[in-house]
């Protein structure tokens, strides 16, 4: 405190990141995930699975703009690759946004949309042996049809869907962010742009000192804020009944951006981060092995 009355700051800095196996030893009994508490014996018996479960492979795109021909195109070979391979992937995941338009208030074309969707459903169920073997999980982007901008976002509404699922009928449509649990490893998916967001909002440009990549700065934030949006209510409303949803703690073994900017992967205290990069206009997307943590970086 100065002599004037003003508060001089020294050194400013997130707070410390707690370990993971640390905090579950401090919730003991308690499930912060949402996927149910196990007992010793299950989570013994669901790591023996995970071990054995080494063919496993998440396949995981953002932005498939339904009404862009090339998206589409590039889809379909994505599709006919995996269709092909020894082990099809058991999880697609498809995040939005799912229109190269955003759907506010000026969008009218929602039952073109909807017809999309069905076609991306035949699309889908053109490839036998994905349709039988594969699971598809769709999470809504920012500029996707539903009520409103603010997080947590719901599911796609049933109206775009229903095609989809008169093809898929395996389909699973979740909200954003969306939680997976494999076996024992807790999964995190986020669609938001949000390496461009938190430059925007940035008060102190971060230090360079032990690196210069902006994406290890933002997993860095995140992590340590136990947060997956630490932005004002301002910048992005919260339902603040649901801001839990959105939190990091105990920290997941994997959280998977669905960001516009370059695709990357970081490895971070033990934190496997990644950002699979916009599909439609980079042509980039994710094949995950999440029984080693595998991350491939791949493009078109």
């Amino acid at each position: 405190m100065l002599a004037s009355g003003i508060f001089q700051v020294l050194t400013c800095g997130f707070p410390p990141l707690e370990d993971r196996d640390k905090s579950l030893r401090q919730i003991a009994g308690h499930d912060f995930f949402g996927s149910g508490t196990l007992t010793k014996e299950e989570t013994i018996r669901l790591a023996d699975m995970e071990k054995k479960a080494v063919n496993d492979m998440f396949v995981i795109l953002s932005d498939i703009w339904l009404d862009n021909e090339e998206a589409m195109g590039k889809l379909e070979t994505v599709l006919d690759g995996f269709e092909s391979v020894e082990v099809v992937p058991s999880l697609f995941v498809f995040m939005g946004n799912f229109s190269s338009h955003p759907c506010n208030l000026a969008f009218h074309a929602y039952s073109t949309l909807r017809s999309q969707f069905g076609k991306l459903g035949q699309l889908i169920a053109a490839h036998p042996r994905l349709t039988e073997h594969s699971k598809f999980l769709f999470i809504p982007g920012p500029d996707d049809a539903g009520p409103s901008t603010v997080l947590p976002r719901r599911a796609l509404p049933k109206y775009l869907t229903e095609e989809l699922q008169n093809h898929i009928p395996n389909a699973i449509f979740s909200s954003n962010p969306c939680r997976v649990k494999f076996y024992t490893q807790e999964i995190v998916f986020f669609r938001q742009d949000m390496l461009y967001r938190m430059r925007r909002s940035c008060l102190m440009p971060p230090s360079m000192e032990e690196t210069d990549d902006p994406f290890q700065h933002l997993v860095a934030t995140m992590t340590h804020q136990s947060h997956l949006c630490p932005l004002p209510l301002t910048v992005q409303p919260i339902i603040w009944n649901y801001d839990h949803c959105l939190y990091l703690y105990p920290t997941p073994h994997t959280i998977v951006l669905g960001d516009r900017s370059q695709q990357k992967a970081f490895k971070y205290t033990g934190i496997t981060c990644f950002n699979t990069g916009s599909f439609s206009i980079d042509s980039t997307f994710v094949a995950y092995r999440p029984c080693s943590q595998e991350v491939e970086l791949s493009a078109l």
